[in-house]
C-alpha cells in the first residue's frame, strides 16, 4: 500500500481513483496502486472534488484537499497532519 498512500512532511498524500456520479458515496478499497473512491456527486464544477474532501476529511477527521487531478479521475488527495499509518487505520484498510 506504499504506492497509495505516501508521507509528505507532516501530512499524508493519498492516490485515488475516482468515480463519479455513483449510486452511493463509499470508498471501496485498493485497486492496483490507488485507493478507489464512489461519490454521488457529478463531475461537473468541482462537485465531486468537494464530494471526495467531505467523505474523507469525515472518516479522516482532519483537513483533506484535492492536491492535483482536479479534471481527472485519478487525484492526488492531502491528508493533513496524519501519517500514511493513521490513514490506513481510520479508512479500516489496515490487516
Amino acid at each position: 500500500m506504499a504506492e497509495v498512500f505516501k508521507i509528505d512532511r507532516s501530512d499524508t498524500l493519498i492516490r485515488l481513483k475516482v468515480v463519479p456520479g455513483a449510486s452511493r458515496d463509499a470508498i471501496t478499497g485498493v485497486l492496483s496502486d490507488r485507493l478507489k473512491v464512489r461519490v454521488i456527486a457529478p463531475p461537473e464544477g468541482g462537485k465531486a472534488n468537494q464530494a471526495i474532501c467531505r467523505m474523507l476529511s469525515k472518516k479522516l477527521d482532519c483537513t483533506v484537499t484535492i492536491e492535483s487531478g482536479h479534471l481527472s479521475p485519478l487525484k492526488i488527495a492531502r491528508a493533513q497532519g496524519l501519517d500514511p499509518d493513521q490513514v490506513i487505520e481510520a479508512l479500516g484498510l489496515g490487516g
